[in-house]
């Protein structure tokens, strides 16, 4: 069944790729293309096929050098590279946090996103597409931000996320229906206004603007809802944020980590994660169950995602069960 359905996506993206390539002129870029074929990627990155997400991306880019958009989506996904090869995937509550410093994916990630900005500011300053050209600037800012609140990094995010955040306020001035710019403000206004005081009180010195954690997840719905590109993130953000001792809204994070599990159903990630609040809402036979069917899926498999998933579902149960034995 997987080899079958590993061959069914090589297929579909090559048949994607000979369309998309016919329809553009070469040297000529079509963002509204390129968001369409880019969406082929984005789709592949939350089922957890990373490099198959990386190839779709890199098709745009070859396609249109200039285009910003191409290299930023390459970045995100190695951000996910990076959040599966160090990110604690058990408790709910600091899911998003690493468990290392370093990884071998952030000298590619760097690099990339670099790109992206540059491509950006450049068409920025042509004032070529001003309001996307803020968007994938905004992007390529936030996923520095990510990278640095994934080590828990509070005034490197800060930084990150201020230079976002004015990108994509300027992204939404142009064009205030570009919905894809809320998973950026609405992750910044809830993680600024859940700083610790000591953060916020440093945080003076570099002139953050203030957040809303209402607020902030009132756009990362929205975003959630209408997003074009980033919509199955902001879920992800959203259902992390309900997650949080601020929040403590474990069936909402459970049901939006499922409708993730829905959309996306080859990514062991999402039934982790359901089964981890199991544990939070009282169901911790229902959460260990979960994480021993997990174990068993992604047992053998060598995919970044399932390796990440694996290892966290064999710890996970030898807390629970520290006489057994899961390799």
């Amino acid at each position: 069944m997987t080899r079958c359905f590993l061959v069914a996506v090589a297929l579909l993206g090559a048949s994607l790729a000979a369309r998309y390539h016919a329809r553009a002129r070469p040297g000529q870029s079509n963002d509204g293309d390129d968001r369409s074929f880019a969406a082929r990627g984005v789709t592949l990155m939350m089922d957890g096929d990373l490099d198959g997400a990386i190839g779709v991306f890199q098709q745009v880019q070859r396609k249109h050098p200039q285009s910003p958009v191409g290299f930023v989506l390459e970045a995100d996904a190695i951000w996910w590279k990076i959040y599966y090869y160090s990110a604690d995937l058990i408790d709910p509550d600091v899911f998003d946090v690493a468990t290392m410093k370093v990884t071998p994916y952030d000298a590619r990630f760097d690099d990339v996103d670099e790109v992206a900005i540059f491509k950006a500011e450049a068409r920025i300053r042509a004032r070529q597409d001003l309001a996307r050209s803020y968007l994938y600037a905004g992007f390529a800012h936030a996923l520095r931000a990510r990278l640095e609140g994934l080590r828990d990094r509070d005034l490197a995010t800060a930084w990150a996320g201020k230079r976002m955040r004015a990108a994509l306020l300027r992204a939404l001035a142009h064009d205030p229906s570009l919905t894809d710019a809320y998973l950026g403000i609405g992750i910044y206004n809830y993680f600024v206004d859940t700083l610790s005081p000591i953060v916020k009180l440093l945080s003076l010195f570099i002139n953050l603007p203030r957040g809303s954690r209402t607020e902030g997840l009132e756009q990362l719905q929205l975003c959630a809802e209408k997003g074009e590109l980033a919509g199955a993130e902001a879920r992800f953000y959203l259902a992390k944020d309900y997650s949080r001792s601020h929040e403590r809204e474990y069936e909402k994070s459970q049901r939006l980590f499922q409708e993730l599990q829905q959309e996306f159903p080859h990514n062991a990630l999402w039934p982790m994660l359901i089964g981890t609040l199991d544990f939070r809402l009282g169901n911790p036979q229902r959460g260990e169950e979960i994480y021993r069917q997990v174990y068993e899926r992604t047992a053998g498999k060598s995919s970044d995602v399932d390796v990440a998933v694996h290892r966290a579902a064999s710890r996970a149960l030898g807390r629970l069960q520290p006489e057994q034995k899961f390799p």
